[in-house]
């Protein structure tokens, strides 16, 4: 499959479409980036594509919860679509916003959906020291899902202010242990109060993929904030000063994207 169709939200509030795009046009995808009122409009779209990527920003303000009202939209609009879209093995990325919007549709981490209400375990509230966190962050790798395929450990940027997974108060052993079995990054710190330190999810098919980390804003290794000093580091101080991303041939960002890529061929 050659270039095969992202499709990128934009608009009301989403600020991180046009990077999105780009690390995806990067990875060899064909990224067209529509405006939510265009899709919801015409859903029927979605079936071009082989990846639906909701990127991060403000969606909407963040009124109401983070992510809330696109996800009431989406649930309006164009739910059932988008779960057939899911079921035939498409890609959703959903990056730090888009996360949080996948978590109001109850699409993460089980994917599934009861009489259209939410039925997510897991929610995401303010970050356990109540202020914004803007910062670079390493995190180990769970491997069940493509889009971290060969990956271990990452380093990638957080921007957020409602990053913090919680489980339901009256979650039972099992749906915990779902939880769980579907973490897809920890964060090596507890850098925003996160239940188990977790940074991603993934539904069971892992085709559904949420993150609070922006794998756009790491697509080539000039965009870390140590790269200078790896650049310049004399072979004998590598052993102490390199960061394991600069050991991959692409940054951890790109490498992501190019994961979604390759498991469609």
């Amino acid at each position: 499959m050659n270039n095969p169709q992202a499709l990128v939200l934009s608009g009301d509030g989403i600020n991180c479409a046009s990077e999105t795009a780009h690390g995806l046009e990067l990875a060899g995808f064909k990224a067209v980036v529509s405006h939510t009122s265009d899709l919801l409009t015409n859903p029927a779209a979605l079936a071009g594509a082989s990846l639906l990527a909701l990127p991060g920003g403000f969606s909407f303000g963040d009124e109401i919860a983070s992510g809330k009202v696109l996800a009431v939209k989406i649930r309006h609009k164009m739910l059932d679509l988008l779960h057939q879209y899911i079921d035939k093995g498409g890609l959703v990325l959903g990056i730090c916003n888009g996360f949080q919007t996948l978590v109001q549709l109850g699409l993460l981490p089980n994917s599934n959906q009861a009489d259209g209400e939410d039925n997510s375990t897991v929610s995401l509230r303010h970050n356990a020291g109540g202020k914004f966190i803007n910062r670079w962050v390493e995190m180990s790798v769970n491997q069940n899902t493509p889009f971290l395929s060969s990956l271990q450990t990452i380093s990638l940027p957080i921007r957020h202010g409602e990053g913090k997974i919680e489980i339901k108060p009256d979650a039972k052993a099992d749906e915990i242990a779902f939880v769980q079995n579907q973490t897809a990054l920890t964060y090596h710190q507890d850098v925003n109060g996160s239940f188990e330190r977790i940074a991603a999810l993934t539904n069971a098919k892992g085709n559904v993929f949420g993150l609070m980390p922006h794998p756009e804003a790491f697509v080539r290794h000039s965009q870390h904030p140590a790269y200078q000093a790896y650049k310049h580091a004399s072979t004998d101080r590598k052993a102490e000063n390199t960061i394991v991303c600069f050991e991959n041939k692409f940054a951890d960002g790109l490498v992501i994207l190019k994961n979604a890529r390759f498991s469609l061929n």
